[in-house]
């Protein structure tokens, strides 16, 4: 059988491809127009953090290091929850506009991650983020999760509708029990699914923190990662931010404690100052294994040499290919002299009072000081009697 010579493979030329930026709803973790994967295991509080996300789009709250978000409406579907009994009370918790958060109305037929009511009810409520929860249970009953051939298409599928509406979508899902592995290969079902995703979420319960959550950027193809953020949950303040958090996915994941990024990032500082202080000049690497072994990240460690370059107390010079660092000292200028008063001479005043004196018919007697006189007559007054105190002569 031959091809027909006329029919031509359609094909693009990158050269007439536009040129266009990646747009965010929150950088770098969750970018619009692509699909985004937040998992963990039961309980950790990806349903919160779910909420939190709905309501700072919907009402203006603020998310850690991001601009104010202009209110959009968002989808917010669910498969375990009860829309009244959790899913409504929790979005009133965390303050979301609830006339902004739709649900896809599929009690008539289930709703599947392949269905068309899905771009349409985009497009229709001009939708700019769209939550699935959990992804295992809009896939379809005929559909094998651990099968790549069966899950690409289906994300494939989303992930079109996602790019041509520019609508972010956030799947969330569990994780396996294959404990001890990468964090990459710990999301329930094939890893087709964490492939298909620009960017991947964890959420975990640090070691002897059972208050505080901690979301991880695992995965990010179209940014740097982001610093891990920590939120701390509890019945009596619901869902409330940290902030940074010096803790990977993997160390998460494997039962490892973290810090606080602040305070970690004091004791940094405290290292470097006190490295300089000992040895005068040291190299950048040597800086960073210092860290190390004080268990401090590469990028708190830089985090911190930035700051104390900022605050004008760390300098920095590069010999050959390696960096050296040198505390900045601020010599103090040298005190001005001091004033010394020097006490006029008197010996000229003093000859010349003499001689008004005696001019006078006075003769001064003993070695008492007499103070300056400041003016003097210019001619000498004629001799006369002096009158004394007693009205006498």
């Amino acid at each position: 059988m031959h091809e027909n010579p006329s029919t031509n493979v359609p094909v693009i030329r990158m050269s007439d491809v536009a040129l266009t930026e990646v747009e965010w709803l929150w950088y770098p973790y969750l970018p619009l127009g692509k699909i985004t994967i937040l998992q963990g295991n039961p309980g950790e509080g990806k349903t919160y953090f779910g909420m939190e996300l709905a309501a700072a789009c919907t009402n203006r709250k603020p998310l850690p290091d991001a601009k104010i978000l202009e209110p959009f409406n968002v989808i917010y579907q669910t498969a375990e929850d009860g829309l009244g009994d959790t899913v409504k009370p929790r979005l009133i918790s965390v303050g979301a506009d609830l006339d902004r958060v739709l649900v896809i109305n599929d009690e008539a037929s289930p709703l599947m991650l392949s269905d068309e009511r899905i771009e349409k009810a985009v497009r229709e409520n001009s939708v700019k983020l769209l939550i699935i929860d959990p992804i295992q249970a809009f896939l379809g009953a005929g559909v094998d999760m651990n099968r790549a051939n069966e899950v690409r298409p289906i994300l494939k599928r989303l992930g079109d509708m996602a790019q041509r509406t520019g609508c972010a979508v956030l799947l969330i899902g569990h994780l396996n029990k294959a404990s001890g592995t990468k964090s990459t290969y710990r999301g329930l079902g094939s890893i087709d699914i964490a492939a298909a995703a620009r960017s991947v979420l964890l959420i975990g319960r640090p070691k002897d923190e059972p208050d505080i959550r901690v979301l991880c950027h695992d995965k990010s193809s179209l940014a740097p990662e982001g610093p891990s953020l920590a939120f701390r949950l509890d019945v009596e303040n619901g869902f409330q931010w940290v902030g940074e958090y010096d803790i990977t996915a993997d160390d998460l994941l494997s039962g490892k404690s973290g810090e606080d990024t602040q305070s970690k990032l004091e004791r940094a500082k405290e290292l470097i100052i006190n490295l300089l202080m000992e040895n005068g000049e040291v190299s950048a690497a040597e800086i960073d294994r210092s860290a190390a072994k004080h268990k401090i990240g590469e990028r708190t460690a830089r985090k911190a040499k930035a700051e104390l370059r900022d605050a004008g107390a760390l300098g920095s010079r590069k010999v050959g290919q390696q960096w050296y660092h040198f505390l900045v000292t601020k010599e103090e200028p040298p005190p001005p002299p001091e004033k010394t008063e020097t006490p006029p001479d008197q010996s000229a005043g003093m000859e010349r009072l003499m001689m008004i004196m005696g001019a006078m018919g006075f003769h001064l007697v003993g070695t008492e000081p007499i103070q300056t006189i400041s003016a003097l007559p210019e001619q000498l007054p004629e001799p006369q009697t002096a009158l004394l105190t007693d009205g006498s002569r």
